[in-house]
């Protein structure tokens, strides 16, 4: 009977070796190793060691290279004076209209109706109405440093919120803190009303107490040295009467405003 001699024991890393060789690059594999034995064909395997190569290096960063200078183009810089220009011009003009409207204090005329009579009231049919109405209208520059012209001044007469009448002024100038009176004669002839003013105008004649609406629309121009400035100022009155031929004002409210 013959004996075989053993087989040869598994190759293995010395210290050194192992030393050398880092654990992430160390791969086991198995190879199959065919051993000729009496009892068994079954394969052995045999642990070895491979190294596996350093990972590449990583590539550079790319380089920023700065876009070339370019020049300004003088029609900018030529659209950027005339802006900064501009823009200091409003700002003089600006304090200079603060200053002078601080140191001025300008204010808006005013319109009173300080007496009013009423002379008669009737009517030809039951919507046509017929009345004489008189005013006197109190004009009044108040500014102390400025003086006024009323360019163009109207002024009318409403019932309820139908028109009745109507008045002008001739244009006229006013001085510094003056007042003027104006008589205005308003004549209604065969004016319509409708059927339900008519008998509201009625009653009110009746009752001894007549209520009309004064309106003033007028033109106003300002003069302050070679500064001129015009504008247009509205009154509006609420008066009360009392029965014709001999009404009188017994009341009013009148405001004025740009």
């Amino acid at each position: 009977m013959l004996t075989l001699p053993p087989p040869p024991p598994p190759r293995l890393l010395t210290t050194r070796q192992t030393k050398q060789v880092s654990p992430d690059q160390i791969v086991i594999s198995k190879l199959p190793i065919k051993q000729h034995s009496q009892e068994s064909d079954a394969p052995n395997y045999v642990t070895t060691k491979s190294i596996r190569p350093p990972p590449p290096p990583p590539p550079p960063p790319p380089i920023l290279r700065q876009p070339p200078f370019q020049r300004t183009n003088p029609i900018i810089w030529f659209a950027a004076v005339l802006c900064l220009i501009f823009s200091l011009l409003l700002i003089f003009f600006g304090v200079v209209t603060l200053i002078i409207f601080l140191g001025i204090k300008p204010r808006n005329p005013y319109f009173d109706i300080p007496n009013a009579n009423l002379n008669a009231v009737y009517f030809d049919s039951p919507e046509y109405f017929n009345g004489d109405f008189t005013l006197v209208a109190n004009i009044t520059n108040p500014n102390k440093k400025i003086d006024v012209r009323f360019e163009s001044f109207d002024v009318e007469l409403f019932f309820s919120d139908r028109i009745i009448s109507t008045q002008s002024i001739e244009p006229f100038t006013q001085r510094r803190r003056e007042s003027r009176l104006e008589s205005l004669h308003f004549i209604s002839s065969l004016v319509f009303l409708p059927k339900d003013l008519g008998v509201n105008l009625k009653g009110q004649v009746q009752g001894n107490r007549v209520k009309y609406n004064v309106r003033g629309t007028f033109k106003v121009r300002v003069s302050m040295g070679f500064f001129h400035l015009s504008y247009w100022l509205h009154s509006r009155c609420q008066i009360e009467m009392t029965g014709p031929p001999t009404g009188v004002l017994v009341a009013r409210k009148c405001i004025t405003k740009r």
